[in-house]
């Protein structure tokens, strides 16, 4: 039930608050970053959280169920928590009555680059007596929101790498990019939303996904349509079971029957480290280099072990001249040649590439394209795949989401409310007062001001997207995508720390 999806403290608060409060104003914010080169967050997730939780699950476990049976399991989980009639019901049978939910939540667009201390959205109660709702749903709002935006971030962070590597190395050509980036963290994910929303924020900057259900996420919440556009998409590809089914003395014909019988055309990704990578590279590809090259499509080398920045680049303390002294870009390029770049950079030929999705990180994508560079190498010669390493390695204080109340009424009149622990660091310490999220003109970033007419709190970049029961604005991927696409054009300006 939907009302129980709280922290238990969140129960006596209702009762709490001063006798006469009427309203109760709250914000999501993310208060700091723990990566100093990051310092803007891709807002993402509202919508879905609006749809799943505040429509569908409210209507239908809330409030098309009886009164009775709703009071029922609520009145038996609260006597048996905290003790036979240690809180009242009253307010609980209200909101049933009243038949939706009385909030108005204010947000900034999905997709938008948002600063440090700058809030993506404000909530507060449309009806006086229902001011214990506001930060009731705290715990909801915070639980739900700040992984698919985390997730978008360090996405963005890795398409502004790409796409960097491509101005400098491939030159006008973006059409790879999208493609640049796989994910592959499912199965490393802490269950199946955790990696549906992740998924989907990392659908906002690439194309490349195994994670299949995070299509359907995008079909059913922000009104995509695989029909009509590209959502995500992948390549048939090995794994170790079936490189290991064809025997490790038989491993060549487990490569040749693949690229000739089951995927005579495409591109088909084989996992080429189940014993001997380096065997594989030196001494398998030349073998069938006629028939790789015979194909109309790509063979993709899949390393899947070892240090990916070595593997893919190249070890300087190996022996000169050797496969890993050389890595494996070059070994492919000495195999099957390719094209240069306009940029003058080498660019392996289309019938072969390379993919490596193992234990990869922004510094090791940055380390492996600045090496591809150093060596003459465009970024286009490998593709990574993103994993739970990178998308499950972080916490709601990766980005310091905290959704905190700043401004309330009692008997009618205002209250700028506010906290700043002087045992804090300042991370903590919140703005004061209503909130108006704005444009600089000059830098054309977000920019906060607080205690707010409210005038003032009704002009800015915060526009309602949900009121008393229902979303009231519908934003679409291609919208969302849209609006990324549009800011990675523009240098991120990190302000001093």
């Amino acid at each position: 039930m939907p009302i129980l999806l709280k922290d238990g403290y969140k129960v006596g608060h209702k009762f709490q608050y001063p006798d006469g409060t009427t309203l109760v104003y709250s914000n999501m914010t993310p208060r700091r970053s723990r990566n100093p080169e990051t310092q803007e967050i891709v807002f993402f997730g509202l919508q879905y959280f609006i749809r799943e939780y505040l429509v569908r699950q409210f209507d239908e476990a809330f409030f098309s169920q009886p009164k009775e049976t709703v009071l029922k399991a609520y009145a038996r989980r609260m006597d048996n928590y905290l003790g036979k009639d240690a809180v009242s019901y009253d307010h609980i049978v209200a909101l049933h009555d009243l038949g939706y939910l009385p909030l108005e939540i204010k947000a900034l667009a999905e997709g938008s680059l948002v600063p440090m201390r700058v809030p993506v959205l404000t909530i507060k109660n449309t009806l006086p007596e229902f001011f214990w709702l506001t930060n009731m749903l705290e715990t909801l709002i915070s639980a739900i929101i700040w992984k698919p935006c985390t997730s978008a971030t360090t996405a963005f962070q890795y398409l502004k790498t790409f796409t960097r590597y491509a101005e400098e190395t491939v030159g006008s050509d973006r059409s790879f990019i999208p493609w640049q980036g796989h994910d592959f963290s499912f199965r490393g994910m802490s269950g199946v939303e955790d990696a549906l929303m992740s998924g989907a924020g990392h659908l906002l900057s690439f194309a490349g996904t195994d994670t299949i259900p995070a299509i359907d996420f995008l079909e059913a919440y922000y009104d995509a349509n695989c029909e009509q556009e590209l959502i995500g998409s992948s390549v048939p590809a090995t794994e170790h079971s079936v490189m290991c089914m064809g025997s490790q003395d038989g491993e060549i014909g487990t490569f040749e029957r693949l690229i000739t019988r089951v995927y005579p055309a495409g591109i088909v990704s084989i996992v080429s480290d189940t014993w001997d990578f380096w065997q594989v590279i030196t001494g398998f590809l030349p073998q069938l280099k006629d028939k790789i090259l015979a194909r109309e499509g790509k063979v993709v080398i899949r390393p899947d072990s070892g240090d990916p920045v070595k593997i893919i680049v190249g070890d300087e303390d190996a022996i000169p001249g050797s496969p890993e002294y050389k890595g494996a870009v070059l070994c492919l390029w000495e195999i099957f040649g390719g094209s240069v770049t306009e940029k003058g950079y080498k660019l392996l030929d289309p019938h072969i590439g390379l993919i490596y999705g193992d234990s990869i990180t922004t510094e090791r994508q940055d380390a492996i394209l600045e090496g591809l560079k150093r060596k003459g190498f465009a970024s286009y010669n490998v593709v990574l795949g993103i994993g739970s390493y990178t998308y499950e390695y972080v916490t709601r204080d990766t980005f310091g989401f905290a959704m905190k109340a700043t401004y309330g009424e009692v008997e009618g009149r205002g209250r700028d409310i506010f906290k700043d622990p002087k045992t804090d660091d300042g991370t903590k310490k919140s703005a004061k007062g209503l909130m108006q999220v704005f444009r600089n003109a000059a830098t054309g970033r977000l920019e906060l001001k607080d205690q707010c007419s409210w005038e003032e709190e009704q002009q800015g970049e915060l526009k309602t997207v949900f009121k008393d029961g229902k979303l009231t604005a519908v934003q679409t991927l291609a919208e969302i995508r849209e609006r990324l696409k549009q800011q990675i054009q523009q240098p991120e300006a990190v302000p001093e720390l």
